[in-house]
């Protein structure tokens, strides 16, 4: 048998089928965040090399990125409450991979990224003429704001981070709050500004790497999801 009930009241299956989906829901939403913030960092490195550039990202910005700043909120999501519609939809096909979908979203979220820690790091190495680390901190926190950002469009399939709200995934809001203090402030701390080659910001970056940042609001899952979604 497919399933086997261990009492004989049926409301069990009901609350099976929605676990389950719960479940498999929140594994898409962590690996389609993780998928869609991570193959910017190869671009950016290939596309600095090919053009004989400084590197934006150094190897310890990378792992800082990866483990620190994705980590949390990434672990954050498998706790997410699910969509209200979730006993509401049609069974997914067994044959439906679990990348299913995501892909328009994951190139959507790659290419505004990349534009977003380019573009940061080049208006300041080279149109303003700053040193190269400034412009690899500019780099560093676009690229951190971006996906403390754009996970907020990872939580649902069907609705944008306006129609989901924040605070119902108190330790996704908490991690994601707590990352963003924590690397606002990474380049005023000595010991850091060493670690990192990291250097203090003026209006001016902040204005400039916060507008960068902000593409991770265009990365609508309304827009990028629902034609490869399931009915």
């Amino acid at each position: 048998a497919d399933i086997v009930l261990a009492d004989d009241n049926f409301a069990t299956i009901v609350e099976a089928i929605r676990s389950g989906r719960v479940i498999y829901d929140n594994i898409r939403k962590f690996i389609r965040f993780l998928l869609a913030c991570n193959f910017d960092e190869l671009f950016v490195i290939t596309v600095a090399t090919l053009f004989n550039l400084p590197i934006p990202l150094t190897p310890i910005m990378l792992l800082w990125i990866n483990l620190l700043t994705d980590g949390p909120p990434a672990v954050a999501l498998g706790v997410d409450p699910p969509d209200e519609d979730v006993m509401e939809r049609k069974p997914r096909s067994p044959k439906e991979g679990i990348f299913h979908g995501m892909l328009l979203f994951v190139i959507a979220s790659f290419m505004l990224q990349a534009i977003g820690t380019l573009g940061s790091f080049l208006i300041s190495y080279i149109i303003w003429g700053d040193h190269l680390n400034e412009a690899r901190t500019l780099a560093f926190i676009q690229a951190t704001f971006f996906e403390l950002i754009v996970i907020w469009n990872c939580r649902s399939e069907r609705n944008c981070f306006l129609k989901v709200k924040p605070w119902s995934n108190k330790y996704l809001l908490i991690s994601v709050l707590a990352c963003m203090a924590v690397n606002a402030v990474l380049p005023y701390i000595g010991t850091a500004d060493i670690l990192f080659d990291l250097e203090p910001l003026t209006p001016q970056d902040w204005a400039l790497t916060l507008g960068f940042s902000s593409l991770g609001f265009l990365v609508l899952p309304e827009v990028f999801m629902k034609k490869n979604s399931k009915s």
